[in-house]
C-alpha cells in the first residue's frame, strides 16, 4: 500500500512536470517559433468580396485556398480619426501596431496628414503632381510625428532577409507601409526615396536595403523626361541606376523577373506609370507583367536562396487591385483579381511547404485593410460558379423559389430547375451584387439589367448613393477577416484590433 502511494505520488509529479512542459512547449510555440512570416493582404477584401470571389470561382459550397487555413479573427479597421479608414493608416497599423490618422503611412499617433504639392519638371513648364513632399521634420513636433519601427524593419534588424511586393504602384500606401515613414500617402516620388540604400531620403532602417520588391510605377523612380517620362521624377535622379550600383538586378517584365539570379537584391518595376493591368485584362493588354502568383514564387526563391545565414524571411503580397475595382463598382475586376489573389496564396503554401510540410517554421497571414459598400441583394437562388455560359453571381438576382410560369426571363440554375428574376417594386430586375454608394449608375429610373449585360466585364454595379463620377465607390466601416496558419497562428481568433496583429507577427518572430 505504501508503495503504491509513493508511485502514486511519483505519477502525479512526472504528470505535473508533463504539464509544465507543454505549457513551456506551448509558449515557445507562441513567441518564437516562426522563421519565416509572409504576410497576404487583399487591399478591400471585405468578407462580402471573400464569399462573392468564393461562388464566383468556385460556387457556393466552393472553398478559396485561404478558406482553408486553421485559424480565423474578425479585424477592426476603423482609424485614429476616421470610423472608416483609407489603406495607410490600417496597413500601418498591421505593420507597426500603432492606429494613426487617414492618409498617414508609419509614423506615430498624432501625425498630421499634409498634401504633397505639385512641382515644375526641368523643363520649366510641366508640373508633376505630388512631387513636393510637404511633411514638417519627423520629431519636431506631435503633429510632424516620428517614424514608427514596422515588422519589416525588425526583421531586417535581426538578420531576416525582407520583401515587399504588389499589383499596385510599388509606392502605393499598402507596400509602403512595411518600408516607409510619411505623413501622407500621396508623397509618392518621398517615398521612393527612402528604399535607396545610401541616398538622400534612405530610410536607414533598411541597412543594406529591402531585399525583394516588385510593382508598378517606374515613374516615381526615373527622371522626368518630356518625351517618354512625363509624370517622373523633377529632382533629375535615377533611382533605378542608384539601387543597380548598389548589386540589385532592376527587372521591367516577366523575362527579366524569371531571368535574374536568386543571389542578388531585386526590384521589378512592371509598368511605367501607375498599377498593373487588372487580372482579367492582364493577358490581353500587358502580356509581359508577371501574375500575382509568378511574382510570390519568384520572391520566395529569392529570399530563400539570400539567406545563407538560416534566420529566415518577411514577405509583404498585396492584392492591390481588388480595392481599384471596388471603388469602380465594377464586381466582374474585383472577383477575378481576388481570386489571382488566392492562386497566390496557395503559390506560396505549395512551395513552403517543400521543405516545411506542416508549417513548423512558417507563418502564413491572409487579411484585409478594409471593406467596401458591396452587398448581395435580395432572396437569390443558388447559381453556382461563373463560366462563360453561366454568368453565375455577376448576373441577375433570381428567386430562391421554382418558377411557376416560364417566360423569357427565367432561367435554369445551378439545380437544374428554372427560376424568375426578383423584381423590385416598378417591376425591374436587379443584380445580386449591388453597391451602397458609388459614382456607378443610378438612373432617375431604373431599367431593366439583362444577364448578359450584369456579366459584361466593363458592367457597373447599381449604386444606391450616387458619388459623382465611375472610381468614387467609397471604402465600407466594417470588420474584416484574417486567416492563419502555421507556426504561432494559435492566438489569431476573436475580434481583435487591427494594430494587435502587430504584436503577434512580433511574438511569432520572438522578437522582444
Amino acid at each position: 500500500m505504501l508503495k503504491q502511494f509513493k508511485l502514486g505520488q511519483f505519477g502525479m509529479k512526472a504528470s505535473a512536470l508533463t504539464v509544465a512542459l507543454l505549457a513551456a512547449s506551448t509558449g515557445a510555440q507562441a513567441a518564437g517559433e516562426a522563421k519565416n512570416i509572409i504576410f497576404f493582404l487583399g487591399d478591400g477584401m471585405g468578407p462580402t468580396t471573400v464569399t462573392a470571389s468564393r461562388i464566383y470561382g468556385y460556387g457556393e459550397s466552393g472553398k478559396l485556398t485561404m478558406d482553408t487555413l486553421r485559424r480565423t479573427v474578425r479585424i477592426k479597421t476603423y482609424s485614429e480619426d476616421g470610423q472608416t479608414t483609407d489603406s495607410a493608416p490600417s496597413m500601418a497599423a498591421y505593420m507597426t501596431g500603432k492606429k494613426t490618422r487617414n492618409e498617414v503611412i508609419g509614423m506615430t499617433p498624432g501625425t498630421i496628414a499634409v498634401e504633397p504639392s505639385a512641382g515644375t519638371a526641368p523643363d520649366g513648364v510641366t508640373k508633376v503632381s505630388n512631387a513636393i513632399n510637404n511633411c514638417p521634420t519627423p520629431g519636431s513636433s506631435v503633429a510632424a510625428g516620428s517614424p514608427a519601427e514596422t515588422i519589416l524593419e525588425l526583421a531586417k534588424a535581426n538578420g531576416k532577409k525582407v520583401g515587399a511586393i504588389t499589383t499596385t504602384e510599388l509606392t502605393h500606401a499598402t507596400p509602403a507601409a512595411t518600408f516607409a515613414h510619411v505623413c501622407n500617402r500621396n508623397a509618392q516620388f518621398e517615398i521612393a526615396r527612402q528604399v535607396i540604400p545610401g541616398g538622400v531620403g534612405y530610410n536607414t532602417k533598411l541597412l543594406d536595403g529591402v531585399d525583394v520588391l516588385m510593382g508598378g510605377g517606374r515613374n516615381h523612380f526615373t527622371p522626368f523626361n518630356a518625351t517618354d517620362n512625363k509624370k517622373g521624377r523633377i529632382d533629375g535622379r535615377n533611382l533605378l541606376n542608384e539601387l543597380k550600383a548598389k548589386n540589385y538586378t532592376v527587372g521591367a517584365t516577366k523575362a527579366e523577373m524569371d531571368a535574374a539570379p536568386l543571389n542578388k537584391k531585386y526590384i521589378g518595376l512592371y509598368s511605367a506609370t501607375s498599377h498593373l493591368e487588372y487580372d482579367l485584362d492582364r493577358a490581353r493588354t500587358a502580356p509581359n507583367q508577371p501574375t500575382l502568383a509568378e511574382m510570390t514564387a519568384k520572391s520566395i526563391d529569392l529570399l530563400q536562396a539570400q539567406d545563407t545565414a538560416g534566420k529566415g524571411f518577411f514577405l509583404m503580397v498585396e492584392g492591390g487591385r481588388i480595392d481599384h475595382a471596388l471603388h469602380g463598382t465594377n464586381a466582374k475586376r474585383a472577383l477575378h483579381d481576388t481570386i489571382a489573389f488566392d492562386n497566390a496564396i496557395k503559390t506560396a503554401l505549395d512551395k513552403i511547404k517543400k521543405t516545411d510540410p506542416e508549417l513548423k517554421n512558417t507563418l502564413i497571414v491572409v487579411t484585409a485593410d478594409h471593406d467596401h459598400t458591396m452587398t448581395f441583394n435580395g432572396y437569390t437562388a443558388r447559381t453556382g460558379k461563373t463560366t462563360a455560359t453561366n454568368p453565375g453571381i455577376l448576373g441577375l438576382s433570381y428567386s430562391y423559389q421554382e418558377a411557376k410560369a416560364t417566360d423569357t426571363r427565367t432561367r435554369v440554375l445551378a439545380d437544374g430547375k428554372k427560376h424568375a428574376p426578383n423584381f423590385d417594386a416598378k417591376g425591374k430586375t436587379s443584380t445580386t451584387l449591388v453597391f451602397g454608394n458609388g459614382g456607378g449608375p443610378r438612373p432617375t429610373s431604373r431599367i431593366d439589367i439583362t444577364d448578359d449585360e450584369a456579366a459584361a466585364d466593363d458592367y457597373l454595379q447599381q449604386v444606391g448613393v450616387k458619388l459623382g463620377s465611375p472610381g468614387s465607390e467609397t471604402h465600407g466601416g466594417g470588420d474584416v477577416l484574417l486567416f492563419a496558419e502555421g507556426a504561432g497562428s494559435q492566438v489569431f481568433k476573436g475580434t481583435r484590433e487591427n494594430a494587435w496583429v502587430f504584436s503577434k507577427l512580433k511574438e511569432a518572430f520572438g522578437f522582444k
